[in-house]
């Protein structure tokens, strides 16, 4: 009997989480992260879609800056975060329901500076970068070294290096493009520079620490469901 009772309270728990919509955070980062008409849309979160209605589950998405993205799913329960880098740190911060993205990660500058020679990851110390908080490449570049511009979203790095504050950033060449598309800018007005092996890695979907058990395995079925379905987006 108290098996069939326990049994009917997850049943009904699983019913009102998924008429519920469950917190989901990200932030800007194109083409996979865009803001259209106040909804958050894009390639990758068009994945991260489907996952949850796989699920039968409802994501409220919220697009923030990412230093505060983090901090919201480091803290608050049933909350999700795309796309979170799985690194050594983080891996006992989260659950990893799975990846949804990749970051072959490199510095990037302006075009017009003739001036900016990197051939190691070494050589870019004696340049100004802007990193953004909380985020895995700003902590891998931190431990060899690096001394760095804060910025609170990938969005403001971009900012400072086209107001000139700074010599470099750090992102990938395909969402370089793709920010240099939403920007507006010319397709020649950024470079990329360099690519440093330390910051090739996988990105997730992922959930705080205190997520209820039954959402984590249900997304992650699904997960599995979807990516046998269409395979995964940052391999189409």
């Amino acid at each position: 009997m108290k098996y069939i009772l326990y049994s009917l309270f997850l049943i009904c728990s699983v019913y009102v989480q998924a008429k519920e919509p469950i917190l989901v955070v990200t932030e800007l980062a194109p083409p996979n992260q865009v803001l259209i008409d106040g909804e958050v849309a894009g390639e990758g979160t068009q994945f991260i879609r489907d996952i949850f209605a796989e699920a039968d589950l409802t994501p409220n998405i919220q697009m923030y800056p990412w230093a505060r993205a983090y901090k919201i799913a480091d803290e608050l329960k049933n909350t999700f975060i795309y796309s979170l880098a799985r690194t050594v740190e983080r891996e006992d911060k989260f659950y990893w329901i799975g990846p949804v993205g990749r970051f072959e990660l490199g510095f990037i500058g302006l075009s017009e500076r003739d001036d900016l020679i990197i051939n190691t990851t070494e050589q870019a110390k004696v340049y100004k970068i802007a990193m953004q908080r909380n985020d895995f490449s700003t902590q891998t570049l931190a431990k060899l070294g690096f001394e760095v511009v804060l910025t609170s979203d990938i969005q403001k790095s971009y900012s400072l290096l086209l107001a000139k504050k700074v010599d470099l950033i750090v992102d990938d060449p395909l969402y370089m493009k793709q920010m240099s598309d939403y920007l507006k800018l010319k397709p020649a007005h950024l470079k990329f520079i360099y690519k440093i092996d330390e910051l090739t890695i996988d990105a997730y979907l992922a959930a705080n620490k205190k997520t209820d058990m039954h959402l984590i395995e249900a997304l992650q079925a699904a997960f599995l469901k979807i990516k046998q379905k269409k395979g995964l987006p940052y391999e189409r």
